[in-house]
């Protein structure tokens, strides 16, 4: 090895980037790439989002229809099949409040829960949620568990 075949590490030179607007010897210089005149041209501009050259822009050409409640409350659902399941694995004791169904993650921390109908519960167990279906209440009650609404 001597001096004269010294090089860098296969891949750790990268390849300088295009240097614009640095006179005009530089070969990108005078409008710096960016073409004569219009908004692209100037300094500042940024395209809004959905901007389509002037054109009348897709959001704004489809029709609009329908209606979105801003007070709607989004519920998490757990099944009764579900619970069952968790508690023929021992994971649920004979309480299940909120916080077993959040370290269980079947339901987030913030989320309203409310227990559907799908299966059925054999044990009578007392399950703590915001809400449940009348078709999950009636077969919770009909194990000789209890259903309590936090």
């Amino acid at each position: 090895m001597s001096l004269n075949n010294l090089k860098p590490a296969a891949g750790s030179v990268k390849k300088a980037a295009k240097i614009i607007g640095r006179g005009q010897g530089s070969g990108k210089g005078g409008t710096a790439t960016r073409g004569h005149k219009g908004a692209k041209s100037r300094s500042g501009y940024s395209k809004k989002i959905g901007f389509e050259g002037g054109q009348m822009p897709l959001q704004r050409r489809v029709p609009k229809f329908g209606f979105t409640n801003i007070n709607r409350k989004e519920y998490a659902g757990v099944n009764l099949d579900v619970i069952q399941a968790y508690i023929d694995e021992g994971r649920f004791t004979s309480t299940i409040t909120l916080e077993n169904l959040i370290s269980e993650r079947l339901v987030g921390k913030k989320d309203l829960v409310k227990i559907l109908g799908r299966g059925e519960i054999k044990s009578g167990i007392t399950i703590n949620a915001h809400k449940f279906t009348a078709s999950a209440k009636a077969a919770i009650e009909k194990a000789g568990g209890e259903a309590q609404t936090v």
